[in-house]
């Protein structure tokens, strides 16, 4: 799995950070996801940080 943060709609409010610090973290004042697969142990994280968003900037792609 691995997630996309689409840096057009994100706003920066950082819920995605808060409840996932080790999926997503802060490029300049938008979000942005780790590059490549999500570690298994933090897959459940991940897509709660992007349920959370609220402009759905968060897309999880399942591999």
């Amino acid at each position: 799995m691995r997630a996309v943060v689409d840096q057009d709609t994100c706003t920066g409010c950082g819920l995605c950070i808060e409840t996932a610090p080790g999926v997503y973290s802060w490029d300049d004042d938008k979000a942005k996801a780790i590059e490549g697969r999500i570690p298994e142990d933090q897959q459940d994280a991940a897509k709660q940080g992007a349920d959370d968003c609220p402009v759905d900037a968060i897309e999880i792609k399942e591999d």
